[in-house]
Order: C-alpha cells, then structure tokens, then sequence
C-alpha cells in the first residue's frame, strides 16, 4: 500500500503547489534556472520519452511475455501484458486532462504556452521502460543480468528526465509529478502481475493419465 499511498500524496502536493502557485515553485524555478542548458545531447535524451521511441520497446517486452508465459502453461498468460498494455494507455488519458487542469506556463527556453505539467515525456518513460522490466525480470534466471536491466531502465528514464529539463522542455516539478504517477501506474501493473503468478501457481494441472 505505501507504494501507492506515498506517491500519490506526493503528486497531490506537487499538484497543489503549481495550481497555487505555492513556495516550492521558487526553488523549482531557480533550479531549472541553474540546469537548462539546449544543446543536442539534452535533446536526444529527450526523445528517450517519445512514444515512438519508448512504446516499441514496452510492445517488444509484452510480445516476449506473453509468448513466454503462455509457452510455459501459465493459465492466465494475458494478464501481465494486458495490465502492461493498460498502464500505458492510462498515460495519456491521466497526463492530457491534467495538463488542461493545472494550465501551468512553460519555461523561458520554450516558445510561451501552457499545459506542462504533468511531464508526458517523462510519464511515457517511465512507464514504458519501468513495465518492460517488471514483466521481463521474472523471465530472467540470472540475478546479473536481472541488475543490468533495472540499472539500464533507470538510466533510461532518468536520461530522459534530465534531458527534458536540461534543454528546457519541463520544470523539475513537471518531471517529479510524472515520476509519481508512474510509480502509481507501476505499482499496479506489478500487483496485477504478482496476483496472475500466484494464481497460476496455485491452480492443480489436469492430468493426463493415471496418477
């Protein structure tokens, strides 16, 4: 419970202070003051939450789920890469309305708009990259190589996060409101997963023949 309780009163801070326009909002400025610097390497770490980038490797990780668990006789094979598929779509339809919600104006590096916060970039990557490795590290024997992909998607997303306020596109706030949302999008796909394994683990088979 605390995986979903405490992000979610973080993001309802978060959310209150930009809709107020609240004291954390003077130190987020002034760090994103101290950070934004465009250039083309803050940029590509940018695109790493672009849909095209990171939704083709969450559809690849789901494809290899669901082949792998249905491979192996798991009884509800689906589930983990429909709640996968869910939480992804779940972005858009949480980050779009927000966004309309908060109305907050962009950073001085951007053209003047409104409607940056929640990070979208950062929402996506986070998301996409965070369910592939939930659904792909119980595939995995070893505890190596089950590492390199948590270290490789943690770099991913914060890349992303950093390049998204490194050239200017998002506030560090933006940026922590989607990590928050994320984690809450996770959180569910890594219960929905648990439950499927529990289950199939605890469904006798059918035999085939006498015992």
């Amino acid at each position: 419970m605390l995986l979903l309780v405490v992000p979610l009163v973080l993001f309802a801070l978060i959310t209150w202070q930009v809709l107020a326009h609240g004291p954390l909002l003077g130190p987020d400025e002034r760090l994103s003051d101290a950070l934004v610097h465009p250039d083309r390497p803050s940029e590509l770490l940018s695109d790493l939450g672009n849909v095209t980038v990171a939704v083709p490797v969450l559809a690849l990780a789901l494809a290899v789920t669901a082949w792998r668990l249905r491979a192996t006789g798991v009884d509800r094979w689906w589930l983990p890469p429909a709640a996968g598929a869910a939480a992804m779509v779940l972005v858009p339809v949480l980050v779009v309305p927000l966004k309309a919600w908060t109305d907050r104006p962009g950073t001085p590096a951007v053209p003047p708009a409104t409607g940056y916060f929640p990070s979208g970039h950062t929402a996506t990557a986070m998301v996409a990259y965070g369910t592939a490795t939930l659904l792909l590290l119980p595939l995995l024997g070893s505890p190596a190589v089950r590492r390199v992909l948590v270290a490789l998607c943690a770099l991913l997303v914060l890349g992303a996060s950093y390049g998204l306020v490194r050239r200017g596109y998002h506030w560090p706030l933006d940026v922590a409101g989607s990590w928050c949302l994320g984690a809450m999008l996770l959180t569910g796909v890594a219960l929905v997963s648990r439950s499927s394994r529990r289950t199939s683990a605890g469904t006798p088979r059918r035999r085939s023949g006498p015992s």
